[in-house]
C-alpha cells in the first residue's frame, strides 16, 4: 500500500528526545496490519515515532474476523520486528481494537427510588449504571438464538441522566427522590475475543488494552467539543463499515454494516478478470492516477481510465452507501444526521462520499473523508508519511490506551474462571454479574411485607432484613464494591431473606384509644371493639396482607353488659332514655340500671408501642413515611367519693437472697438499668431516672409498679414496668 509507509527495515528514526514508555498499537484489518509506536505530549497531542503496515499475503481475515490465528500472528511478528529495527526499542505490550461485525449494542435503562429525599453519591450512580447494564444484558441473552454464545460487556455509555424525570448532566450531590440513567452498552462474543488475543500472545506480546474500532476512530475523528452535534463517523474498512453517531455532547449508538472495501474489489476483479489482489491495488490506485494499468488472468498488460474504473464500481458503491445511509437513520431515531465524516480505505473510492450523500438527503459538502484536517494535533517523526485517513484508526487505538486503558482479566468466582474487560473499575460486583449470580442474592432480602387497612387508610409493615452476602476476596472477607485484579479467587455466599412481617392488632396505635362511659355513677374505661374483615377479634389477632381493620367507637348495650360480667338488671338508661341491647354507647355516656350485683373493678386499656408506616392510596410500597409512636393510655378517673374501693395490691415476691446485680426495667415507657444492690425498691429508681423530686411539679405523684398503684419501698424486680408521674 502506497498511502502508509510500508516496512523499510533500513529506515532508522532519531529516538534521542523520546520518551522511554512508548504506546504500541495494533490495526488488525482485513486488508492489513497497521502497526504504531508513539507517545501523549504535554500539549495533549500525540507523536507517531514509527508506522509499519504490511498486507495479509492470504485472505487470514475476512469481515473483519480471523480466520488464520497463525497467518495473522505471523504478521503481527513482523510489524513488531520492523518497528523495533526502526526505533532501536524492544515492545512486549500492545493496544489493539476489535471491529464491529460482532459487536452488539443495546439500549437501556434502570432507575433507584429513594424513601426520602436523598443526596446522591458515586457509589448510587455507580450501582444505577451497572443496573443499566444488568437489564441491558438480560435483554440480550432473550434475544439470542443460542444460549452456547457467551457475550461479554466491554463498555457503557451514558445517554441520559434523570433527577426526578428531569434530564441532568450529572447527578452527584443532587437531592432527589428518584434517578434514572438510560445507557448503551456493548458487548462482544467470546470467540472474537480469544482470537485476538491468541494471534496477539501468539506473536510474543500481551494486550495491554482492548478497545472497538469505531471508538477508536471517533476519539479521533470527533473531538468532544464537536459532539453536541447530531454526526455520524463511518469507518470503512475492507471488510465492515463501523457507524458511531453523536449527538447533545455523547455518543448515542454504535452500528455496523458487513460491507465495505472488499465489496468494490471483488466487483472490480470480475470485471476485468483479475485475481483479488490486484484488482486491490487498482481500487487503490484510482484514487490518485488518471489511468491504471493491469495485468489479467492470462498475463495479458492492459490499461483503463480511473474514470471508467469507478464507473463500472457504481452499483457496488450505491449498494454499500445506501445500506450505510439505511443503517445511520435507523441509530438516529428514523432521521437523517447533520453531517458524515467518512474515514478508512473503503471510503476513498471515487464517488462514495457523494453517493452516501445522496441516499441521506443532505449537502454532499457535509459529507467528507477525514484525513489530515482531523490529525492537526499529531506529529509524525518519520519521513515520508502520507496522512490521510488510513492513519485514524491506528492512532487512535493508542490514545485509547491514554483515556481507557482497558484489557481483558480472569478471575475464579465460586470455582468458575471468567473473563473481564477492564476498565480500571472492576469491581466484586461486575464480576458476580458476569458469572450469573442472581441480584438479589448479593444484597439483604426484606422479609415479606403485609399492607392492610386502618379505618380506609392503606398502611405496611415491612418484614426484617436479612443478611448480606458474604463474600471473600483471596480468603479476606470484603464488599461488594471491594476492587479487583487479574486472578482474585472469589468466593459469594447467597444473601437471606429476613423474617417475615408480623403485626398484632394490640400493637396498633388505635387500639390504645379507650372509650369512657358511666355506669350508675362509676366512670369505666376500656379499649375499643376492633372488627377485621367484619368479624370482631381480639388484641392478638395477627394482621394478614389485605386486611380491613375497623377501630369501633362506641359499644353495643349488650357488649357493656358483657363486658362487666352483668347478668341481673332491670330498667335500663342510656343518657336517660330507655334504651334495647343494640343501643350504640359512644364515649362518655351514661348507663342507669336496677342491678343486684357489685361492679367489677374499672377497667383500662393497655399501653402498646409499634412502628408503622403509612402508604399513599396508589399503593408504592417505597414512598411509605416510617413512623414510632408511643402513647401514653390516660388513667381512669378519680371516683366519686362514695364510690371509692380498695385499690389491689401487687402480689408479695420473695426477695432475691445474692449478691448485687444489674437489673433492667421499663420506666415510663423507657428502658433503665438499676445497679450495685441485690434487691431494689421503687425509690432506687430515682438514682437512675431523671426525675425532680425536690419541688412539686403537680398535685401528687402518682407511682406504679406494672399498673398497680403503690408508694416507694414498693419492691422492683427484673422487667418490671413502672410509672412515676407528677399530675394535677
Amino acid at each position: 500500500m502506497d498511502s502508509v509507509t510500508n516496512v523499510v527495515r533500513d529506515t532508522k528514526i532519531d529516538m534521542t528526545h523520546v520518551p522511554e514508555n512508548l504506546v504500541f498499537g495494533l490495526d488488525i484489518g482485513t486488508r492489513s496490519i497497521v502497526g504504531t509506536v508513539g507517545y501523549k505530549n504535554s500539549t495533549r497531542g500525540f507523536v507517531v515515532v514509527a508506522q509499519a503496515v504490511i498486507e495479509h499475503e492470504t485472505r487470514a481475515m475476512i469481515d473483519g474476523q480471523i480466520h488464520d490465528i497463525g497467518q495473522v500472528a505471523e504478521t503481527i511478528g513482523q510489524i513488531r520486528k520492523c518497528l523495533e529495527d526502526m526505533t532501536g526499542r524492544r515492545y512486549t505490550d500492545v493496544c489493539i481494537a476489535a471491529a464491529g461485525r460482532v459487536l452488539k449494542t443495546v439500549e437501556a435503562s434502570a432507575e433507584m427510588h429513594f424513601n426520602s429525599e436523598n443526596v446522591v453519591t458515586n457509589e448510587q450512580i455507580y450501582s444505577l449504571n451497572m443496573l443499566g447494564v444488568e437489564n441491558a444484558y438480560d435483554s440480550l441473552r432473550q434475544n439470542l438464538e443460542s444460549d452456547d454464545v457467551k457475550f461479554y460487556c466491554v463498555g457503557y455509555s451514558v445517554k441520559q441522566y434523570y433527577q426526578n424525570d428531569y434530564p441532568i448532566s450529572n447527578l452527584e450531590g443532587h437531592k432527589c427522590t428518584d434517578i434514572r440513567t438510560e445507557l448503551i452498552a456493548t458487548f462482544l462474543p467470546d470467540e472474537v475475543v480469544d482470537g485476538l488475543y491468541a494471534a496477539v500472545e501468539r506473536a510474543g506480546l500481551y494486550v495491554a488494552n482492548l478497545t472497538l474500532e469505531p471508538i477508536a476512530a471517533i476519539n479521533v475523528a470527533i473531538p468532544e467539543k464537536y459532539r453536541l452535534l447530531n454526526i455520524a463517523l463511518v469507518d470503512v474498512g475492507a471488510g465492515t463499515s463501523d457507524i458511531s453517531i453523536t449527538r447533545d455532547g455523547s455518543i448515542i449508538a454504535y452500528g455496523m454494516i458487513p460491507s465495505a472495501g472488499d465489496e468494490v474489489t471483488e466487483a472490480i476483479a470480475k470485471q476485468y478478470l483479475t485475481d483479488f489482489s490486484e484488482a486491490d491495488r487498482m481500487k487503490c490506485a484510482s484514487s490518485s492516477q488518471e489511468e491504471v494499468t493491469y495485468h489479467d488472468i492470462m498475463g495479458l498488460p492492459q490499461k483503463i481510465s480511473s474514470e471508467d474504473l469507478i464507473a463500472s464500481v457504481d452499483e457496488t458503491v450505491k449498494m454499500i452507501t445506501k445500506s450505510v445511509s439505511d443503517k445511520i437513520v435507523e441509530l438516529n431515531g428514523g432521521k437523517p444526521v447533520s453531517a458524515i465524516f467518512v474515514v478508512g480505505g473503503g471510503g476513498k473510492i471515487g464517488g462514495f462520499t457523494e453517493s452516501l450523500a445522496e441516499y441521506q438527503g443532505i449537502q454532499k459538502e457535509r459529507v467528507a473523508l477525514r484525513g489530515s484536517e482531523v490529525l492537526g494535533n499529531v506529529k509524525f517523526l518519520q519521513e515520508n508519511i502520507k496522512v490521510d485517513s488510513l492513519l485514524v484508526t491506528p492512532i487512535g487505538i493508542c490514545l485509547n490506551f491514554y483515556e481507557q486503558r482497558n484489557n481483558f482479566i480472569f478471575v475464579t468466582v465460586n470455582g468458575e474462571r471468567i473473563k473481564l474487560y477492564d476498565n480500571n473499575k472492576l469491581t466484586i460486583m461486575d464480576a458476580a454479574m458476569q458469572v450469573g449470580f442472581p441480584n438479589e442474592e448479593l444484597f439483604p432480602q426484606r422479609g415479606d411485607a403485609i399492607t392492610y387497612y386502618v379505618n380506609g387508610e392503606k398502611r405496611m409493615v415491612r418484614g426484617e432484613p436479612g443478611e448480606a452476602a458474604v463474600i471473600h476476596i483471596n480468603g479476606k472477607v470484603t464488599g461488594i464494591n471491594t476492587s479487583i485484579e487479574s486472578n482474585d479467587k472469589i468466593e459469594i455466599s447467597p444473601s437471606t431473606k429476613g423474617k417475615a412481617a408480623e403485626l398484632a392488632i394490640g400493637k396498633l396505635p388505635e387500639f390504645k384509644s379507650t372509650l369512657n362511659f358511666y355506669f350508675n355513677g362509676r366512670k369505666i374505661t376500656s379499649s375499643r371493639f376492633v372488627s377485621v374483615n367484619g368479624e370482631l377479634v381480639s388484641e392478638f389477632y395477627n394482621v394478614k396482607n389485605d386486611d380491613r381493620i375497623e377501630i369501633l367507637d362506641y359499644y353495643t348495650l349488650k357488649q357493656v353488659l358483657e363486658l362487666m360480667d352483668i347478668i341481673q338488671y332491670t330498667n335500663l338508661l342510656v343518657n336517660n332514655m330507655l334504651a334495647d341491647m343494640d343501643t350504640k354507647v359512644y364515649d362518655n355516656f351514661t348507663i342507669v340500671c336496677d342491678m343486684e350485683e357489685q361492679l367489677p373493678t374499672t377497667y383500662v386499656a393497655q399501653q402498646f408501642v409499634t412502628e408503622e408506616i403509612l402508604l399513599p392510596d396508589d399503593g408504592d410500597e417505597d414512598s411509605g413515611v416510617s413512623k414510632q409512636e408511643i402513647q401514653k393510655e390516660e388513667d381512669a378517673a378519680e371516683p366519686q367519693e362514695e364510690d371509692i374501693q380498695p385499690q389491689p395490691q401487687p402480689p408479695v415476691r420473695e426477695a432475691y437472697t445474692g449478691g448485687p446485680r444489674e437489673i433492667s426495667v421499663m420506666v415510663n415507657g423507657e428502658a433503665v438499668v438499676l445497679r450495685n444492690k441485690a434487691n431494689y425498691i421503687l425509690v432506687d429508681v430515682l438514682d437512675f431516672y431523671p426525675i425532680d423530686t425536690s419541688v412539686a411539679h403537680g398535685d401528687h405523684l402518682e407511682l406504679a409498679v406494672n399498673g398497680v398503684a403503690c408508694d416507694f419501698t414498693h419492691p422492683v424486680e427484673p422487667g418490671d414496668q413502672l410509672r412515676l408521674e407528677w399530675v394535677g
